[in-house]
């Protein structure tokens, strides 16, 4: 008998997965009234409580204008503290910890390297045995990722890929997952020390396309890669940096001195503004798998 996760799996990947992801890019940009309205219901009957109270506008012209929905203004107070990393996203911790190495877990007992995910061997050097986090975005969540401190960006390099769904039933099928699937790696450099972080925001199925608020145009399955996007533009804590397009995953890397906040847990839920990195002080955080 078929567990409800091999259903899943197969009802989510064993479907052409790309031409899946196109359609519904198209279906959510139509706008006709009728089309918005039925969508959004359907979209909240399966992907439960969209949190609407919290959007700053209450009426939208599309199914995607829902999913990259922007909120009010004070809805994710922001951790003021200046030894703090917060987290960009709203997600769900995943696997988490200190970088044995160059090696990361999807899931226990499946393990990945920083080369396999970064695509770039320049990079593997400074995050080797630093500290990661794993947030995964589910559908009906806020979709913008904001910068988790004061920084400068070194840019971004876009990976292309494949369009696995990233959710559990995945994790522990497909190994190596998040890198296969289409990626943007967006490498920072902390304000006011020698500390540098990447964000890896992962694409995937119904989610291939990343929009970065230092370009003019999308990151979609028609882009080719690696193709790295040179920027030097700053910015303050909790600003945006970007937006999926539906949910998925970033997966947060940072360099040795700073460690993941000892309070998060497996299965946690983190609002964007909330700590989850710290500079490495006695007593302050520690890095737990």
């Amino acid at each position: 008998m078929l567990h409800r996760d091999d259903v899943n799996f197969v009802l989510t990947n064993r479907i052409p997965r790309r031409l899946a992801t196109r359609f519904v890019g198209w279906a959510s940009g139509i706008e006709l009234p009728v089309v918005r309205t039925l969508s959004m219901v359907l979209f909240e009957l399966f992907a439960g409580d969209l949190r609407l109270y919290e959007a700053k506008k209450k009426r939208f012209t599309n199914l995607h204008d829902c999913f990259v929905r922007e909120l009010m203004d004070g809805a994710r107070p922001i951790d003021a503290d200046p030894s703090v990393l917060v987290s960009p996203c709203d997600g769900i911790v995943g696997a988490f910890g200190a970088i044995d190495d160059v090696e990361l877990l999807q899931a226990k007992g499946s393990p990945y390297t920083l080369a396999e995910l970064l695509g770039d061997a320049r990079m593997i050097d400074c995050y080797r045995g630093g500290s990661y986090v794993t947030l995964r975005l589910t559908a009906n969540m806020y979709h913008r990722f904001h910068a988790p401190c004061d920084c400068s960006l070194d840019g971004a390099l876009y990976i292309s890929g494949d369009t696995w769904n990233v959710n559990p039933p995945a994790l522990k099928r497909i190994a190596r997952l998040y890198c296969k699937n289409e990626r943007v790696v967006i490498s920072a450099r902390a304000a006011g020390g020698d500390e540098a972080f990447a964000l890896v925001a992962v694409a995937a199925i119904l989610v291939a396309s990343v929009h970065l608020s230092f370009l003019d145009t999308p990151l979609t399955l028609s882009a080719r890669g690696p193709t790295f996007i040179p920027s030097s533009a700053r910015y303050r804590k909790g600003e945006e940096l970007g937006y999926f397009h539906h949910g998925s995953t970033i997966i947060v890397l940072a360099t040795a001195g700073l460690e993941v906040c000892g309070h998060l847990r497996s299965g946690d839920v983190v609002r964007m503004g909330e700590p989850l990195l710290r500079r490495a002080v006695a007593g302050g955080c520690s890095s737990i798998s």
